[in-house]
């Protein structure tokens, strides 16, 4: 390593720029398992909590004891990046008094919770017409360089090096969001 290289100091660690992790999204999937009424308030509280309206999904295959058919909207998704998911990200876990489960990340660093009433959140008040509704939220944390492993064209092997473990992104998650891990 050369004198000139910058380096970004985070907490007692130097780190290159190009090794400091980062959110890549926050999706936030709510699945009503029905279409109709129910599902567009489900669509109308993603889109109060987030900011963004969510796309639809589809089932992809029928189920007859739970009445769901192919083809047929049952959950709505939002995808949030950059400083939206952060926001979002602050706002939500102190729902799970800003803890979660070492069991919640998986070998690339990246990490799910749940929440069982989208009421917990702070600033939402409980509506009788809407209901309650709980939500799956997924978060992708990576690496700047990482595209050149998802892109279409000119897609190359990323070395081993520069791959995010789960204890960077532990690390990461500690300082950025204040979380605690059980």
């Amino acid at each position: 390593m050369s004198d000139n290289t910058p380096i970004i100091s985070i907490k007692d660690q130097k780190i290159q720029p190009m090794l400091k992790p980062r959110i890549d999204k926050v999706v936030v999937n709510l699945n009503v398992g029905k279409s109709g009424d129910p599902l567009e308030k489900a669509s109308n509280v993603l889109l109060e909590l987030t900011g963004q309206k969510p796309v639809k999904k589809k089932a992809k295959k029928t189920i007859r004891d739970f009445g769901i058919r192919q083809g047929e909207p049952i959950a709505c998704v939002v995808t949030l990046r950059k400083q939206r998911a952060i926001d979002f990200l602050k706002k939500v876990l102190p729902v799970i008094e800003n803890k979660l489960s070492r069991s919640s990340f998986d070998k690339q660093g990246n990490f799910a919770f749940g929440l069982k009433e989208h009421i917990e959140i702070a600033g939402v008040k409980y509506n009788p017409n809407v209901g309650i509704f709980g939500m799956d939220i997924c978060v992708s944390v990576n690496r700047p360089g990482n595209r050149v492993k998802i892109r279409r064209n000119r897609k190359t092997h990323i070395g081993n090096s520069h791959l995010l473990t789960p204890d960077d992104s532990i690390a990461f998650i500690k300082q950025i969001l204040e979380v605690e891990i059980v």
